[in-house]
């Protein structure tokens, strides 16, 4: 019986390492992202060691604030495993996010990944809605200001607002080298092929024709999470 016991529990204790490792994990120090490889996996296939530079483990630019002249007042400068080829398989990510005064980045989710984010310049009004419970959805939402973090739980709703009346900038940091986005309005309203329109207007107890409005606009991504790749060395 005991022995019985000493393996369950070293089974389930296998069974929970695999259920949180949210990424492929590395078998050697690195697997640079080789972004021509047809070869089909969990992430991207390794590039040839023998031609992986310094040029794939490097990113520049976090120092330049993205433009915020958009229906947002904000944008995010991405450095993923889309952008880095050097982060395959490491399971880390991060951004900057530059917000106008009273920018705002909209309520989204990462499926993938917990966020960490820190204030490095103004002040922002900073938020997440938990999942359902039998007292609703729970918003824990805090003011932000600069030298201040917050964890955002992954895969729930959170958001970010400039209440200041100055430019505002924010890093933020994943568990995942592809944490994934879904920006809440756009995946509703903007989805392709669309919702049916009756199915959100019963959903959201709006009328089809406001539903039908609000698919007719154009969504913004400020995150352009799928943006324009790095050229590799070869």
């Amino acid at each position: 019986m005991a022995a019985r016991i000493i393996l369950l529990s070293a089974l389930l204790a296998l069974a929970s390492s695999h259920a949180l490792a949210f990424d492929p994990s590395p078998l050697q120090d690195f697997c640079v992202a080789d972004y021509d490889s047809n070869v089909f996996v969990n992430g991207f296939a390794c590039k040839n060691a023998k031609a992986v530079t310094a040029e794939d483990f490097y990113f520049t630019g976090l120092d330049k604030p993205a433009s915020t002249a958009n229906e947002l007042g904000a944008n995010i400068t991405l450095v993923n495993v889309e952008r880095l080829p050097g982060l395959n398989t490491l399971g880390v990510a991060m951004s900057r996010i530059d917000y106008a005064p009273f920018g705002l980045n909209p309520p989204h989710s990462h499926p993938r990944s917990s966020e960490i984010l820190h204030v490095a310049e103004g002040t922002l009004y900073a938020g997440f809605v938990t999942a359902n419970t039998e007292n609703g959805n729970l918003l824990f939402a805090k003011k932000l200001k600069k030298g201040d973090a917050f964890v955002f739980p992954r895969g729930l709703i959170h958001f970010q607002f400039n209440i200041g009346d100055t430019d505002a900038v924010a890093f933020a940091t994943f568990g995942s080298q592809s944490p994934g986005l879904v920006t809440t309005a756009n995946a509703l309203f903007g989805s392709k092929p669309p919702i049916p329109d009756y199915i959100l207007a019963q959903a959201v107890q709006l009328s089809k024709t406001t539903v039908g409005w609000l698919q007719q606009q154009q969504w913004l991504d400020i995150a352009q999470e799928y943006g324009q790749r790095l050229v590799q060395a070869n």
